[in-house]
């Protein structure tokens, strides 16, 4: 008669294991959380013999929330405002989010993937969305430029170092 031993081995082994640090990321999931898009002077935007000559803003924002001890929501918000000849052409936001699993990682090194890789991942879909719906706004088709997320993490935890109260000093 054969015997099996299905876990003897593995739990001798899990039993003296020491924890491990592994570093850990994966999406999950990227999905469009919330899209918007207005044209307030439709249809004379259209009719009007203006030229168009569309002066372009863009901003950005990242926001993050903890949905597990690993997992993490990521949002991208892009908000895009067109006008021409001073007036508002369109206006439209996309908020591209993305669920990603992160664990191993120092709170420096978590934020900065929080803040500038996971928005890189999701910048191209947003860009995308956005593209797609100022052509179906009946607008000629908007490309937004590359972003440099790590510049901008960058700036961001200079400017927070830069704020910072000094040692020893209260506000």
């Amino acid at each position: 008669m054969t015997e099996e031993n299905t876990g003897g081995a593995a739990q001798a082994a899990a039993g003296n294991a020491e924890p491990t640090n592994e570093r850990v990321f994966r999406i999950q999931r990227v999905y469009l959380k919330d899209v918007s898009f207005e044209s307030p002077r439709t249809p004379s935007v259209f009719v009007n013999n203006a030229t168009w000559k569309p002066e372009v803003q863009v901003h950005l924002n990242t926001d993050k929330e903890v949905l597990d001890n690993d997992l993490y929501e990521v949002t991208l918000v892009l908000t895009v405002t067109v006008k021409n000849e001073g007036e508002t052409a369109y206006l439209t936001e996309v908020k591209q989010s993305g669920l990603f699993t992160i664990k191993g990682l120092d709170d420096a090194s978590l934020n900065g993937m929080l803040y500038s890789f996971c928005p890189n991942i999701l910048f191209p879909f947003g860009r995308q969305a956005i593209a797609d719906i100022v052509m179906r706004g009946g607008f000629p088709q908007l490309l937004l430029d590359p972003v440099n997320f790590d510049a901008l993490y960058a700036q961001h935890v200079e400017s927070a170092r830069q704020n910072a109260p000094a040692p020893g000093t209260s506000q």
